[in-house]
């Protein structure tokens, strides 16, 4: 059979279409709850608070080592670096399938794509944190310095002067890590998902053919890459004009 004979006979280009609904609403979901969940991440790997500087009225001339690591202890930016770390170090296919068979094992009436798009989000994050953190180191500290000597505070700092520029230099890095999202989401046949690539596979197993379907899943990842890269590059290019203004 050629390539419009199996895809297109009896109907079998209907899997594919279906797994491209799947796709793009697990992407558009895992992106956008992981570039939230990377914000908070990156905002916390960059935090200077230190919650326990109250226990310095404590220290006195030969104050234990111990509480002066307490009183300079940082738990946002401990905690941030943890997760990143667990995050990084291991295959997104594990933490998939952790969160399938583990964390919703006994709550079958969630929706696989609800918990197919946790794990990617999750996982999501722990990129774009580090995107976004060198993006905001990318800004010139006298700014921040600058705008609290103004009276703003902290988080309004953050907020209206660093964040804004941070994003717009992450911006490549940011596009990258949603590209590499969408190409992810093809192992979320583990946990049964109908996607692209399950459908290609529905498609193989019922023509005995291996070729045109993967080239057609190939060609709708393509396409999808394509038209995800093309919005976002214009949407960098318009905030590179409005900076310009």
């Amino acid at each position: 059979m050629n390539f419009f004979e199996v895809i297109f006979g009896n109907g079998r280009w209907i899997y594919l279409w279906h797994g491209l609904e799947v796709t793009i609403v697990l992407t558009t979901i895992s992106v956008v709850a992981g570039l939230f969940l990377g914000l908070i991440l990156a905002i916390f790997r960059t935090s200077t608070a230190t919650p326990f500087i109250f226990l310095t009225r404590l220290q006195k001339k030969n104050t234990p080592k111990l509480l002066a690591r307490v009183t300079s202890f940082n738990p946002f930016q401990v905690f941030a670096k943890i997760y990143i770390g667990l995050i990084r170090g291991t295959p997104v296919l594990v933490q998939l399938l952790i969160m399938y068979y583990v964390v919703f094992g006994s709550m079958r009436t969630v929706p696989k794509l609800i918990v197919a798009a946790i794990a990617f989000a999750m996982n999501s994050a722990a990129y774009i944190a580090e995107i976004i953190r060198g993006g905001i180191e990318s800004v010139d500290k006298g700014q921040l310095e600058a705008a609290r000597s103004l009276g703003f505070s902290h988080i309004k700092a953050m907020y209206y002067i660093v964040l804004p520029q941070a994003l717009k230099n992450a911006m490549p890095g940011l596009i990258g890590e949603g590209v590499a999202m969408l190409k992810e989401t093809s192992i979320v046949g583990w946990i049964g998902l109908s996607d692209i690539m399950r459908g290609a596979d529905d498609i193989r197993s019922l023509t005995a053919t291996a070729f045109q379907s993967l080239i057609a899943a190939a060609i709708l990842y393509l396409v999808l890459t394509l038209i995800f890269s093309k919005i976002m590059f214009r949407m960098e290019k318009k905030l590179n004009n409005n900076e310009d203004k």
